[in-house]
């Protein structure tokens, strides 16, 4: 899944951040920078996503 970042704003003028194809902790580090440029943060809701593991892929060579 690729990776993105949705904001809403509300007609309030609340604005919502939302990671998403994010793994674990990605998400706050790729989120972190519009959470500091817009201000105060009300809440935070950490989906499902956030306690899985991000995988990475590793290869081995096969000794002979």
């Amino acid at each position: 899944m690729k990776r993105t970042i949705e904001i809403t704003v509300s007609p309030n003028g609340d604005i919502n951040i939302e990671g998403v194809g994010f793994k674990g902790p990605e998400c706050e580090h790729a989120t972190r920078f519009l959470e500091e440029a817009l201000g105060a943060v009300h809440q935070k809701v950490k989906k499902p996503e956030y306690h899985q593991r991000a995988t990475t892929k590793r290869q081995e060579k096969a000794r002979t």
